[in-house]
């Protein structure tokens, strides 16, 4: 069937046939299908959604669209996690190593930047020499030696998805429940995998800002997933406030170090990355309850062992050997640093975390355009949590820029964004609740 015809089908609202699926996505692959049709065809998708075969459909088209990995060799499981984006999210860079140090092995195949969240490859840009894109025999290598690998696609993983990621951003369909799940599950099944957690993100700051949005892409990852022949589970985590204290590229990797080595953990950062890490553990056979899980993972948080590993991932990776020791040294820092002052006493109240994301995108760390190329020195740092108490004048948080200008425009958005109360606010939860597959 033309490509023209399929994106009437769905425009229509009529359900796509596995073949038609398959058949579009081969072009969008081959080149085919024009940049043009995909979007339409993406549009069609976010306005009449999909049924639950047909997202299954998508997904084993954008997964069989390459090649896809076998890790049977290994002497351990493989197992992998997904966040669906926020700001200040740097878990995978803490989560793969720790998992990774308890005895499983993650290959983790990241993206870049969509709309205002950060991505993690951007992230791992940062340090210089560090291969994002290796071939199947260096990730092979990596994951071996270190446990863990955090990569992007090669042209060889999921390359219809690759083609997708980029018009989705910048097409305004990045929401739509049924290509976020393709997106995120086809990549991960091409991994090879044996397990999946995906981290679903619930909040100002997330794409799902409606607790029924967030559940029903929760819902619809786990249930495709396990319909494509995955083991996966789903935790909905909050998003009202940054994650991490740091929002942008090195700022958040340097945040990631100082984690690994007990420098700064914020406390609802290693809250998270202490559950998804118990629920992966637990899916990979290595822990047989939250509990344990929770304990395995801080045991080699403590001891420095999860460090360890992240290290020897950058260095097989081609990052300097020495970078978890002199991470400041290798890490690119802007010109211009800006604290953003609080315009008077009280309590952080609330954040309006999608607009410290876009402070960042302003800053030149993310993107408006799939080909914008990335400041990877920019961003913020010592953005304080809600409850945090702060006096007129100290500091709600700390930006990097290129100019003066930029830190100007950046600052003010920041001190926008923040509101602050006479009263402490009560404690959100950071785990909001857990998806499993239906039985």
């Amino acid at each position: 069937m033309l490509p023209q015809e399929i994106i009437r089908r769905k425009r229509d609202d009529q359900p796509l046939s596995a073949e038609e699926i398959a058949g579009f996505i081969a072009g969008v692959t081959s080149g085919a299908v024009s940049e043009g049709q995909a979007a339409a065809l993406a549009m069609a998708i976010f306005f009449n959604g999909m049924s639950r075969d047909e997202a299954v459909a998508l997904t084993l088209a954008m997964r069989d669209s390459g090649e896809v990995l076998d890790w049977s060799d290994l002497p351990g499981p493989v197992t992998d996690k997904h966040s669906t984006g926020g700001v200040g999210d740097n878990v995978s860079l803490m989560l793969a190593p720790i998992v990774a140090a308890c005895g499983a092995y993650v290959p983790m195949i990241s993206g870049r930047g969509l709309g205002h969240t950060g991505g993690t490859l951007d992230k791992m840009d940062s340090i210089p020499g560090y291969t994002t894109q290796p071939d199947i025999a260096l990730l092979r290598r990596t994951v071996l030696s270190a446990g863990c690998a955090i990569i992007g696609q090669t042209a060889d993983l999921a390359p219809a998805d690759k083609r997708l990621y980029a018009i989705r951003d910048v097409t305004a369909t990045v929401e739509s429940v049924p290509l976020i799940t393709a997106s995120i599950l086809s990549k991960k099944l091409a991994a090879g995998l044996q397990s999946l957690v995906l981290d679903v993100k619930l909040g100002n700051g997330a794409f799902m800002a409606k607790s029924r949005d967030a559940t029903a892409l929760a819902t619809s990852l786990v249930e495709v997933a396990n319909g494509a022949g995955l083991k996966t589970s789903a935790l909905i985590t909050g998003m009202n406030e940054p994650l991490a204290s740091a929002a942008g590229n090195a700022v958040e990797v340097a945040n990631a170090v100082d984690f690994l080595t007990g420098r700064l953990r914020d406390a609802r950062l290693e809250e998270v990355t202490l559950e998804l890490a118990a629920e992966m553990l637990q899916a990979a056979g290595i822990a047989g309850s939250n509990r344990e899980g929770i304990e395995r993972a801080s045991r080699v948080l403590h001891s420095g062992k999860a460090a360890e590993t992240f290290g020897r991932m950058v260095a097989e990776l081609g990052g300097p050997a020495d970078f978890i020791e002199k991470s400041r040294h290798y890490l690119p820092k802007a010109k211009v640093e800006r604290a953003v002052s609080a315009p008077k006493d009280g309590y952080v109240a609330g954040v309006a975390t999608r607009e410290i994301g876009l402070a960042v995108v302003t800053l030149g760390g993310g993107r408006t355009r799939p080909e914008d190329s990335v400041d990877h020195s920019v961003g913020i740092t010592r953005l304080l949590p809600v409850g945090a108490e702060v006096k007129a004048g100290e500091a709600l948080a700390l930006v990097h820029a290129r100019s003066e200008a930029d830190a100007e425009k950046a600052a003010a958005a920041i001190q926008s964004a923040y509101t602050l109360g006479e009263t402490k606010p009560p404690l959100q939860k950071s785990v909001i609740r857990r998806i499993g597959a239906r039985v």
